[in-house]
């Protein structure tokens, strides 16, 4: 099966966010119905935060969700410490994670303070194979994925030109960013399209033109990475803002 794709533009970062925090909820209600818990991977960046915002201050989503029934994931992380300013975890952890009462084993973070980010990438596989109780060569279907995307069509640390992008049977990579001169520890493309569901939240004028790129171009995507989240048997979600979304002849606009 293709991935449902659907692509919508909207006013501006806040009304992003707010439709963000609908779907998260209503894809928290189909999962708990139907297993009775969410998986979810978290994305790093300003509009995630600002969904993260919503959910625990805003009571027409907090009061909806059922938090003790939920398991939080990163689809990817900095070489640094969970305390560090570049963290996705602290980041996560301050606007959400603290905000609400949460057991010590329902977050999983990756070991971004690990000098070795390929034993931080090992680790955090190992933990995502005994959360979703995986047999040998099974990826895990988290119930969302929440991605961004830079204005180089990089997602999670899926950046161009990487050896990362030629991951196959990893759920959990270590990968080298020259233009960072940086190690990233990532989800790879075949456990994102995995998921049951993947959203995109695309905010900023300077993303306009890759966006463009990445729906409407050409399949290049050794030069944007973006293009490689295809989710196999999922539906796929990208919630655009009018600057972002400028360009696009494709999607809808609310």
């Amino acid at each position: 099966m293709t991935a449902r794709r659907q692509i919508v533009t909207l006013a501006d970062a806040a009304a992003v966010a707010r439709r963000a925090a609908r779907e998260f909820v209503r894809i928290a209600s189909i999962a708990m119905k139907d297993k009775g818990e969410l998986t979810v991977a978290l994305s790093g960046g300003s509009t995630p935060k600002a969904l993260y915002h919503l959910l625990v201050s805003d009571p027409e989503f907090r009061d909806q969700l059922r938090w003790a029934r939920m398991k939080f994931f990163f689809g990817d992380e900095r070489n640094v410490g969970p305390d560090d300013d570049e963290s996705n975890f602290r980041m996560a952890s301050e606007a959400l994670l603290s905000k609400v009462s949460l057991q010590t084993e329902q977050v999983h973070r990756i070991k971004g303070e690990y000098q070795d980010a390929e034993k931080a990438a090992l680790e955090y596989e190992l933990e995502i194979r005994g959360a979703f109780r995986l047999k040998a060569g099974e990826f895990p279907r988290f119930d969302l994925i929440l991605l961004g995307m830079g204005s180089e069509g990089h997602t999670a640390s899926l950046f161009p030109g990487t050896k990362v992008l030629q991951e196959k049977s990893r759920i959990v990579a270590r990968t080298w960013v020259g233009k960072l001169f940086a190690e990233r520890v990532t989800l790879t493309a075949p456990a994102i399209n995995a998921a049951a569901n993947v959203m995109f939240m695309i905010t900023g004028a300077d993303k306009a033109l890759v966006l463009k790129g990445v729906l409407e171009g050409p399949q290049e995507p050794e030069q944007l990475p973006a293009q490689m989240i295809q989710p196999t048997n999922g539906n796929f979600l990208w919630l655009i803002d009018a600057d972002a979304g400028a360009k696009l002849s494709v999607g809808i606009r609310e």
